[in-house]
């Protein structure tokens, strides 16, 4: 394990779970742009770099990672991003994980997706508020208190000097004034500072992450768009989690600094290979932490993506049932026994994965 750690810290992997948990709830990053749009905008976008540390882990620790293989190949439908959903009486559909980024290795689909997309009548993405600004920043200010502290609580009133420092030097560094964000809750300031800069600039520059560009364009070809879930809906899932879960990994990411980059390209490679299974073995044999630590993941777990499958799976049925869909969420949805490949499975559908 020593080994395993001088390649990358605790701290890195730590903040792997971090970005995996914003990469749930992709309209944060929406917040972010606005944000980065009323700050000081950069001129051009920064190069984006970084290494993959799993290739690192394979090359001088081959053990622990055939161990963190095997218990991913140990996980229900934890290999393949495209999946063929039948039943009878309906024409078949698609169930598509997605990465809620930018990146063209995410944004440009898989040929066998892309047949599937261009066939289908029906685009669902998880939900639709985020392609219309005014409705998505409408149902922000109804409920103000799920990402800004509406008393006398401020985000450095929570941390310590050092820690508001290296906040504020992180805010820095992506063109966001410390002062203009003083009252968001710690999760919106977590995307801020744990997707690599180049993304953001991306996004800040008018680049969709997959999700969008995917309802955009059903848009302009005449299909129908719909969606699997409000904004509010998963704003409060993430509020219900404990404060001193979401300050814990807004420290550990700062901590990071420009190993970000690395953390980001692990997470494309996983997902360009379709290994989505392999996400939380890898947590739990390389950052083994303590007790409250696996709790507070565990609670992550089934607040952000159990409950939420239940979800979306009562409300995809009925859209499933006209036919002909191309439904697509966050990949982090579909492995494992509670994932959405075996939801739809119990909810009578034949689940086959798509090569």
């Amino acid at each position: 394990m020593k080994r395993v750690l001088a390649i990358a810290d605790r701290t890195a992997f730590a903040s792997l779970k971090l970005l995996v948990a914003l990469n749930v709830l992709f309209f944060l990053t929406f917040l972010v742009v606005a944000l980065l749009a009323a700050g000081k905008a950069r001129a051009e976008t920064p190069v984006c770099a970084g290494a993959d540390m799993l290739s690192a882990l394979q090359k001088d620790d081959p053990a622990a990672y055939r161990k963190i293989e095997t218990e991913a190949a140990a996980t229900p439908n934890g290999k393949g991003l495209l999946w063929k959903l039948e039943k009878a009486g309906e024409r078949p559909s698609f169930l598509f994980g997605t990465m809620h980024m930018t990146d063209p290795r995410v944004t440009t689909l898989p040929p066998a997706a892309q047949k599937a997309f261009d066939a289908a009548d029906t685009v669902v993405i998880e939900t639709t508020e985020v392609v219309d600004k005014q409705k998505m920043m409408a149902a922000f200010l109804k409920e103000p208190e799920l990402m800004m502290f509406t008393d006398s609580t401020t985000l450095s009133s929570l941390l310590s000097p050092e820690d508001a420092a290296a906040v504020n030097k992180a805010l820095d560094a992506r063109g966001i004034p410390p002062a203009s964000v003083a009252k968001m809750k710690p999760w919106m300031l977590s995307t801020m500072v744990a997707l690599p800069a180049c993304e953001l600039a991306r996004q800040a520059g008018g680049t969709p992450v997959l999700d969008i560009k995917l309802a955009e364009d059903a848009k302009a070809s005449g299909k129908a768009v719909d969606g699997l879930e409000t904004v509010a809906d998963q704003l409060r899932a993430m509020a219900s989690l404990p404060l001193a879960f979401h300050m814990k990994g807004l420290v550990d990411t700062l901590k990071l600094g420009d190993r970000v980059n690395d953390v980001n390209e692990t997470m494309i490679v996983l997902y360009q290979r379709g290994d989505t299974g392999m996400l939380w073995p890898l947590f739990r044999a390389v950052l083994p932490g303590g007790e409250d630590d696996s709790a507070s993941y565990a609670a992550f777990e089934e607040i952000m993506i159990t409950s939420r499958n239940k979800v979306m799976i009562d409300h995809a049925r009925p859209i499933l049932a006209k036919g002909n869909v191309f439904m697509a969420v966050g990949a982090l949805h579909l492995p494992g026994s509670e994932g959405l490949v075996e939801d739809f499975r119990r909810a009578g559908y034949t689940v086959t994965a798509v090569d």
